[in-house]
């Protein structure tokens, strides 16, 4: 009876002792520099333990991978495997909360690039293929009245603010987060400095982003940006129309086509064939090279330019000069067509 009174006394004391043993392994994988704070992983798809491990181990979010599969093993998730993607992880986390985060697929995000030059619809479309957001639930934000308010645009949408960047996205993210996201980015990528530039000039940051939108999408080189926008507001100073064919398209619904003689006749306030002035609002989201030029455009009285195949423009200060360059685009993409 003694000896098993002894046994047992054993018995509970290694049961004690693994017990503080394994406290003392868990608060160790705790104690992580910068706890608290979020880590990103990426995991891939039907990844096991080891592999969960060793990613958490490399991005710092525990201290020893051996330790999180010793605790998934006490608790009979070794044989699991844990949903991939790109993971935001709270440094320090208990193996509890990171083995039921990455079955559940929680914290996961999405790295998605928005280029320069996109309008709200090719936004609206990425989202929905990437994220399964309903586009009409995107738009709809877009067309809210106190974030319309709060960017200064009198348009009747967003267009032009939704600033072009690389944005990490999480799962369930809702439209207006988004959108609010954008937004934000536009801002901080705003230069404060610009608006007392506009101010002293009479001009709206309304103003400039439209004609920042027009140069975003004519521009075939980074470099001739400024000398674009020279021409519009060459052109603008002088009363005549600014002719750009992309706001021709964006009248039409359209994102890419060459646009034919009959397409200027489409009735619209963005058809600047027919309306003087800058349309009612941007066409596109222009990035921040596009904004500097139409905020400090070349020192140039060039009033007319055409685009050649290979990707750059030709600029010309008259008529009779521009007819010539616009015979040798189509001459160059004839060429271009043959081969």
């Amino acid at each position: 009876m003694a000896r098993r009174r002894g046994l047992w006394r054993v018995l509970v004391a290694l049961l004690v002792l693994s017990g503080l043993a394994l406290s003392a392994l868990l608060l160790f994988n705790n104690r992580v520099l910068g706890a608290g704070t979020l880590s990103r992983v990426t995991i891939p798809d039907g990844a096991n333990l080891r592999i969960l491990a060793d990613s958490l181990r490399s991005a710092r979010a525990i201290r020893s991978a051996l330790v999180l599969r010793v605790v998934a093993t006490i608790r009979g998730r070794s044989g699991v495997t844990f949903r991939g993607g790109r993971y935001f992880v709270r440094r320090g986390a208990s193996a509890s909360e990171l083995l039921e985060q990455f079955e559940t697929g929680r914290g996961r995000y999405h790295r998605l690039t928005i280029p320069e030059g996109w309008g709200i619809r090719q936004i609206a479309t990425l989202m929905s293929d990437s994220l399964g957001i309903d586009t009409s639930a995107f738009r709809a934000v877009t067309r809210d009245s106190i974030r319309r308010a709060r960017m200064r645009t009198s348009a009747a949408d967003l267009e032009g603010y939704l600033f072009p960047a690389t944005y990490e996205i999480r799962d369930q993210s809702t439209p207006a987060a988004i959108v609010d996201t954008m937004l934000i980015t536009f801002e901080r990528r705003w230069k404060s400095s610009w608006d007392s530039t506009l101010q002293a000039t009479g001009r709206t940051r309304h103003d400039l982003v439209t004609l920042a939108s027009i140069v975003e999408k004519e521009a075939g080189r980074s470099s001739e940006r400024p000398l674009i926008a020279a021409v519009y507001r060459n052109r603008l100073q002088r009363g005549l129309r600014l002719q750009a064919d992309p706001t021709v398209l964006y009248a039409m619904g359209l994102i890419a086509k060459r646009v034919m003689y009959a397409d200027l006749r489409v009735v619209s306030p963005y058809n600047t064939y027919r309306v003087s002035g800058l349309p009612p609002g941007p066409i596109a989201s222009p990035g921040t090279a596009s904004l500097a030029a139409a905020m400090f455009p070349a020192d140039s009285n060039v009033m007319f330019f055409v685009a050649f195949p290979d990707g750059h423009s030709q600029f010309t200060t008259t008529f009779g000069q521009h007819r010539t360059a616009v015979k040798a685009s189509r001459a160059a993409r004839d060429s271009a067509a043959k081969r």
